[in-house]
């Protein structure tokens, strides 16, 4: 921890570097930046309960087919954040979040208008386009104001709050559905995102001093990129987020499937989804509440030994046909607990000794785990067959990967303290 604060770059004019503090009030700073990330959930679960009527409206031939819905919005998501951090690093915070959000807006109606499924689809890639500012600039936000295990605990504190979107999401898709059809639901996310981009605009002061920006140039972008995919730490917990990630895109793509078919109805995907989200939600307050004790590698270390650990329980348990919905819902929830302890605190330490560089190291990190896994977790999602098996045999396999890459990253030096 003493060589990751030496590296960090001074923080921006106006923060104090000792202090750790934000220019908002910290429970203001937490919720907002809580709020930006919760606009891409917003975007990807509010639609699981909309995409048989998406399907049936614009003529899908497949249930499979329908997942692209979610795929095709998280493929623009990674791939444009190699964009959105250099600029962040130039132009500063503010105005490329400002830019983004206005682009979601449009995105989100012309979804609305879509008339047919390659025209929403290519809606849905610009609207992840756009809203993956929201992951570069935020990381990047919270680490000018925080470093280390103060970080981790403004990650994790954000992410208890961003959780409440998934939580709600699907009901929020579910509602819309009850009083008018899909596209209401898209016209929904944009007066949301409207209102969100009133608030940043307000409030937000912009945290990179002039004399920290970087210039927009081929080379010093290139060599920023190279720091980050070369330093241990970085590509690392960066790689070990990809796998994780590619696991929950699986369960994502296929979760509607897999309540339907273990039911006979979507009745329960919302309450279903709702107890799995929540249980991610308590593992990120309780990752605040102890994380500047225990340190960030021995809770994460952890984490991801007792996610593989269940993920082979469930394959079991799925492959021997005794898979229910309770079994489902019970042990993906307890997955989804661990994998809450295990990516907050990769994702703070993937940071670490990226101060100087924060938002095209976050652009990189964001382009490698968020592309890399929407195309892992497709491949999950179009293995469905039905049964709960493919899906679990994608867990338990990202859980053992990522544990290699974590003891490769660690030199074998497990569950130290940070």
């Amino acid at each position: 921890m003493a060589r990751a604060m030496a590296d960090a770059s001074p923080l921006p004019q106006g923060v104090d570097a000792q202090a750790d503090r934000a220019p908002l009030g910290f429970a203001e700073f937490v919720a907002l930046i809580a709020s930006l990330m919760a606009l891409t959930a917003l975007g990807i679960d509010s639609m699981l309960p909309a995409l048989p009527a998406i399907g049936q409206a614009l003529g899908v031939a497949t249930e499979n087919q329908r997942q692209f819905v979610i795929t095709a919005f998280l493929i623009g998501f990674g791939i444009a954040q190699l964009f959105h951090g250099p600029f962040a690093d130039r132009f500063g915070r503010r105005p490329v979040l400002i830019a983004a959000l206005a682009g979601y807006v449009l995105a989100n109606i012309a979804a609305a208008s879509a008339t047919s499924f390659p025209l929403l689809l290519a809606a849905r890639f610009l609207g992840g386009l756009c809203i993956s500012a929201s992951r570069v600039v935020t990381v990047a936000l919270v680490r000018d104001c925080y470093s280390g295990r103060a970080m981790a605990r403004v990650m994790s504190l954000a992410f208890m709050v961003f959780m409440a979107a998934p939580v709600l999401a699907p009901s929020f898709g579910q509602l819309i559905l009850l009083f008018g059809d899909w596209r209401l639901i898209f016209l929904l996310i944009a007066g949301v995102s409207a209102v969100m981009l009133g608030w940043f605009a307000w409030r937000m002061p912009e945290t990179l001093a002039p004399e920290r920006r970087l210039p927009l140039v081929p080379a010093r972008i290139a060599a920023a990129w190279r720091t980050a995919a070369t330093d241990r730490f970085s590509l690392g917990y960066t790689l070990a987020s990809t796998v994780l990630l590619g696991a929950l895109y699986g369960f994502i793509n296929s979760v509607q499937q897999v309540v339907q078919r273990l039911t006979g109805s979507d009745a329960l995907l919302v309450p279903v989804f709702i107890g799995i989200a929540s249980m991610m939600a308590i593992a990120n307050l309780t990752n605040a509440r102890i994380v500047l004790r225990l340190g960030t590698r021995r809770i994460s270390h952890s984490a991801l030994a007792a996610f593989t650990l269940v993920s082979g329980v469930h394959l079991v348990i799925a492959t021997t046909g005794h898979e229910t919905i309770w079994s489902f819902a019970i042990l993906q929830a307890l997955v989804m607990g661990c994998f809450g302890l295990a990516t907050a605190n990769f994702g703070a330490m993937a940071m670490e000794r990226m101060g100087a560089i924060a938002g095209t190291a976050s652009s990189l990190q964001g382009f490698v785990t968020v592309t890399v896994g929407a195309v892992l977790g497709a491949l999950v999602g179009q293995a469905f067959d039905g049964t709960t098996v493919p899906l679990y045999r994608g867990f338990l396999v990202a859980g053992m990967v990522a544990f290699a890459i974590v003891a490769i990253t660690e030199r074998g030096r497990l569950f130290k303290p940070s």
